[in-house]
């Protein structure tokens, strides 16, 4: 194995500019930043293998971004191998995009599984245009999509390289601690439907769709001289507690980070991850407490909701705040009640793995009924202006079209995997905003003491929602929301745990 070394690193990533927010529907521009956005890159070395796993204030990581950074640390003269380089997202929606961020399936380069709004005016009349609700498009002021590719690119490889160029003898302990954060968003009714954002304060809501996982995979690195020097924390939630707001912010992790700092010291570095967490959120959908002022969204509308005794609104600084805070207090207490004694020569296995999962197709008769439900929609609607309304009302119907065109030219996705043993720990990403009953079941299963997910990693597929979901229907689930469906999902987690167990057995 050969002595074990880490290293770690962070870049500042926040553009110098106004840049236009991605994430919602509607049109948003940055007013101020919150908190800085950072790319945090942690590396590991044995004599013979290698894993570098960097953390990214954005809100995806798509292969365009993936393989610009990648092209970047090639021929390093350092022994870097950027194959084994992890570029992951923490999901914010109050970050920048960048050119290619919908672009998906590497086999075919250049296919843009564009927004809404861009499916939607492709299909406009003549009579009608769409108006945004933000210049987000001629704009001088703000970044352009090139400008930020070009920017976030530079910034993630510096980030990789720092870390990879202070790897020195050190040591990890892992550990397990519990923060309630995320919480299932998807309501369902009683005639078999489902929502997500769904109102709960309803006679036909009957649960919501998935459970949650308040559990926090913790991994702490000491230096040679046995003082802690980071903490990578995984946890199964987006942040998004002000995903609709007009700052750019790392959302909780920000403050999490921030009150990490204020306990250890700003030595200390702390890399999140978002485990599975597709169908999840810092909102209780049960406990429902208003946004402080109107998000622009139309699936979060209310008629009067009553006042609950809960927390905060998790749409707000004061939600965000808490979640920071909750995840940041777990990570001292876990550290404070004591470690196990570091290991400072584990095994490391890297594996990269191409997996390939059929997409979700489809049908005539879908193809047929989209048509026709855009058309009269479209007939129907007063005026001669479109908005971000309109793309949301036909979000279903314009990814069916999409999905019909690109099926002609692709019935398989391949899926960049990766599979690590550290120690008796296991890592395992995914390019997906994976529903949590998938991750539920990799880590039930796995062999490894201790398991990590890691979505949104390497790529950006969107949602991968399970059978039950896809039945229910609505936003996250519809075939307009992601590449694969459960069948894909399905044969991930089958292929995911052949790959972690393996490493495994005895």
């Amino acid at each position: 194995m050969g002595q074990f070394r880490i290293g770690w690193a962070e870049v500042d990533i926040t553009p110098a500019k106004k840049v236009s927010l991605v994430g919602q529907f509607a049109e948003r521009i940055s007013e101020y930043v919150e908190k800085p956005l950072t790319a945090t890159a942690l590396a590991m070395t044995t004599e013979d293998e290698q894993v570098v796993m960097c953390s990214c204030d954005l809100v995806g990581i798509s292969y365009v971004l993936a393989d610009t950074v990648r092209g970047k640390l090639a021929n390093n003269g350092l022994g870097l191998d950027p194959m084994k380089v992890i570029i992951s997202a923490i999901h914010t929606h109050t970050g920048p995009g960048y050119a290619g961020r919908g672009n998906s399936a590497r086999k075919l380069s250049g296919t843009s599984s564009s927004g809404f709004r861009a499916l939607l005016e492709s299909e406009l009349p003549p009579d009608k245009k769409y108006v945004e609700s933000a210049n987000v498009t001629q704009n001088p002021e703000i970044a352009t999509d090139e400008e930020l590719l070009a920017f976030l690119s530079d910034r993630i490889a510096q980030c990789v390289l720092e870390a990879w160029k202070k790897l020195a003898p050190g040591g990890f302990s892992n550990a397990f601690g519990r923060a309630a954060v995320g919480m299932c968003r998807r309501a369902c009714y009683s005639d078999g439907t489902a929502q997500m954002w769904g109102d709960t304060d309803t006679a036909v809501f009957t649960q919501l769709e998935g459970g949650n996982d308040s559990g926090i995979e913790l991994l702490y690195t000491f230096d040679g001289e046995g003082q802690l020097s980071g903490i990578v924390a995984n946890l199964a939630c987006p942040a998004q507690c002000v995903q609709h707001r007009l700052f750019v912010s790392p959302d909780f992790w920000g403050e999490a980070k921030m009150l990490v700092r204020r306990h250890f010291g700003d030595h200390v570095f702390l890399l999140p991850q978002c485990s599975a967490a597709g169908d999840q959120c810092p909102v209780d959908l049960i406990r429902w407490v208003e946004p402080e002022s109107d998000v622009h969204d139309p699936n979060l509308k209310r008629n009067n909701p009553p006042r609950r005794k809960a927390d905060p609104s998790m749409f707000d600084l004061a939600g965000m705040r808490k979640a920071g805070k909750r995840i940041a207090d777990e990570i001292i207490n876990v550290y404070d009640e004591g470690l196990d004694a570091p290991q400072t020569s584990p095994e490391l296995v890297h594996q990269v793995h191409m997996m390939q999962l059929p997409i979700r197709r489809a049908t005539l008769t879908e193809v047929i009924n989209a048509r026709r439900e855009i058309r009269d929609y479209l007939q129907h609607k007063s005026g001669d202006t479109v908005d971000y309304n309109d793309a949301a009302a036909l979000q279903v119907y314009l990814g069916i079209l999409r999905r019909a065109e690109l099926q002609d030219k692709l019935d398989i996705l391949d899926t960049e995997v990766h599979i690590i043993r550290l120690g008796t720990v296991a890592i395992a990403t995914n390019p997906f905003e994976l529903f949590l009953d998938y991750g539920n079941q990799i880590k039930a299963r796995s062999f490894a003491e201790q398991t990590f997910l890691v979505q949104l990693a390497n790529g950006t597929e969107g949602y991968l929602p399970t059978e039950k979901a896809e039945k229910g229907g609505h936003y996250s689930a519809f075939i307009s929301s992601g590449l694969v469906g459960h069948a894909g999902g399905e044969m991930l987690v089958r292929e995911t745990l052949k790959n972690i167990n393996g490493l495994f057995a005895e």
